[in-house]
């Protein structure tokens, strides 16, 4: 696979040579290096009305194992509909530096199983919209603000960091982003290791098949200090509230009286635990929180301002990795601090992303009705899978 792959590169950097001036719309040229490795070239910018049915019909009479791209872009939406296409037929992307591959040309590549691309080969920018047709400034927004969430349920499914967005938008659509080495790698717009040498990534092992303990059902002294599933002691915190403060309660209790109100962020003492109250210090008050309001400085629930999509939740952990690792999108199993394993989206997001993905991922019946935002104040540590 090495050797081929770099003769590919070779047969991609030669082909730009002889190419002919850019494609109107797009087309598809099927090609094989010297030795053999067939693969498809992905030609013209992207448009609404192109018919991905003509690369669904050379990949079945063709059938390539990678496809490159000589692109500038163009529809978002119709990039992402060949992006899924690549994938569904489980091919590969390879993106050398000469041929063109930017805009939303970007997002197709994304689709590749295994992707592969050499340093600013690969441009990125802020989506813009085009058309005669004039729109009031809300239905902009509101169309805005929608594509904003395609693409970054888009990019989940393709198990890439949709943090990738974020960057996008900060170069407006005159302007292009090409990638760094270290910057793919980071987004996980590529994943292979070595840029020089392109591999294929070993299979994931499958879930033992032993039974593995229900760590609801035993007590906290029989899992070894150090175990991914052992819970360290609470001892000290910070608030963390969907509301922005939290009470300090007089007894274990959420009717009991408030001791104290202490915004975000307020560091605390944790004393003892029992039941799901934390019994705090904070300067010299001295009372009752619930386990879901504070930030444990010994627990890794992921960074502090930052928000977890749960979606399900197990009480064994064979269960919950093969929930994990059965599922189309990109998942991660919690260790709680019930016992329980909490499902959620592999990435955490900040509130306004959050809450736009929660909403977009359930209308388009990717995540259940029932998955929500949260901190996730209670998860110990990640314990499944990547």
């Amino acid at each position: 696979m090495v050797r081929q792959s770099l003769a590919l590169l070779v047969a991609l950097a030669a082909w730009i040579v002889v190419t002919a001036t850019a494609h109107a719309g797009l087309s598809y040229q099927p090609e094989q290096t010297p030795d053999g490795l067939r693969y498809v070239m992905v030609l013209g910018e992207f448009s609404y009305d192109d018919n991905l049915d003509e690369f669904a019909s050379v990949v079945r009479s063709h059938n390539p194992s990678v496809v490159g791209f000589n692109s500038p872009g163009g529809n978002v939406m119709k990039a992402m509909e060949l992006g899924r296409l690549i994938r569904s037929y489980r091919l590969n992307t390879l993106q050398p530096k000469g041929p063109n591959c930017a805009s939303a040309c970007a997002l197709a590549f994304l689709g590749g199983v295994i992707r592969w691309s050499e340093p600013g080969a690969i441009g990125v920018h802020k989506s813009s919209f085009s058309g005669s047709h004039a729109i009031d400034t809300q239905t902009a927004v509101s169309a805005v603000q929608q594509l904003t969430a395609d693409v970054m349920t888009y990019m989940i499914e393709m198990g890439v960091d949709p943090a990738l967005l974020q960057l996008s938008l900060q170069y407006d659509s005159d302007d292009m982003r090409y990638l760094s080495n270290s910057e793919m790698k980071q987004y996980r717009v590529t994943n292979q290791v070595d840029v020089g040498q392109p591999q294929v990534p070993l299979p994931t092992p499958a879930p033992s098949a032993t039974p593995q303990p229900n760590i609801a059902a035993l007590p906290s002294p029989s899992i070894q200090s150090g175990s991914p599933l052992s819970i360290p002691e609470a001892r000290s915190g910070r608030i963390r509230h969907p509301k922005g403060a939290a009470p300090v309660k007089a007894l274990p209790d959420g009717k009991a009286a408030n001791v104290v109100n202490l915004r975000n962020g307020s560091p605390v003492a944790i004393l003892d635990s029992a039941d799901r109250w934390y019994r705090v210090r904070s300067s010299d008050q001295i009372g009752y929180m619930h386990h879901t309001w504070v930030f444990v400085d010994q627990y890794d629930s992921g960074p502090f301002g930052q928000r977890h999509i749960q979606i399900k939740s197990f009480d064994n952990l064979p269960e919950a990795e093969s929930y994990v690792r059965s599922a189309p999108i990109p998942l991660a199993a919690h260790l709680a601090t019930n016992g329980w394993f909490a499902i959620t989206l592999e990435d955490t997001f900040n509130e306004d992303v959050a809450a736009n993905l929660v909403k977009t991922l359930k209308e388009k019946g990717s995540i259940p009705d029932d998955a929500f935002m949260t901190y996730g104040n209670t998860y110990v540590r990640k314990v499944c899978c990547r």
